[in-house]
């Protein structure tokens, strides 16, 4: 109902013209129909086998792929383990001499690292200490300047006030 009203619709507005093209498409989907349905499945059928076939092959390359690389494994542990005969004394003399090496560079390091922080604190203590006299400094600069700007009329006109409000409050 939707496609035919739809349909109708856009011959009506002149939206869609039916001409020539519009025959030769509908002649064209009707052959690629008709070919579909007459030929599409002995087509899927054969594309289907060369798939199959395209695999089978992949799947041989692979598994003989494996097998050279599991005999190369297996090759290569046997390698490693007649050298791992051999190199006990070597390896154990080696990690004695980097542990000896990752000791003293450890020492080193926190050495560094100490002297370092003592600086850095006193730094930050000498930082400290130079912004709390400025705040200090500041601080009084400015409760002095506040009262000295405090005018003997202000004086008087708050504590006028004061007394009106505790009046006020009086009578409440």
């Amino acid at each position: 109902m939707l496609g035919t009203g739809l349909l109708l619709y856009f011959l009506s507005k002149e939206i869609y013209v039916i001409n020539h093209e519009t025959v030769a498409a509908a002649c064209i989907l009707s052959v690629i129909i008709y070919g579909v349905k007459r030929f599409g499945s002995d087509v899927a059928a054969f594309a289907d086998k060369l798939n199959e076939e395209k695999v089978a092959k992949a799947l041989a390359v692979k598994n003989e792929a494996i097998k050279d690389l599991e005999t190369a494994i297996e090759l290569e542990k046997k390698e490693q383990w007649r050298v791992e005969g051999r190199s006990y004394l070597f390896d154990a003399k080696r990690n004695n001499i980097a542990m000896l090496l990752e000791t003293n560079y450890r020492e080193r390091l926190l050495m560094v690292y100490n002297e370092v922080k003592k600086r850095l604190d006193y730094q930050v203590a000498m930082q400290n200490l130079k912004r709390q006299k400025e705040q200090d400094h500041m601080i009084q600069w400015v409760e002095k300047n506040v009262i000295q700007s405090i005018t003997p009329q202000q004086v008087l006109a708050f504590i006028r006030f004061t007394f009106y409000s505790v009046q006020i409050f009086a009578v409440l």
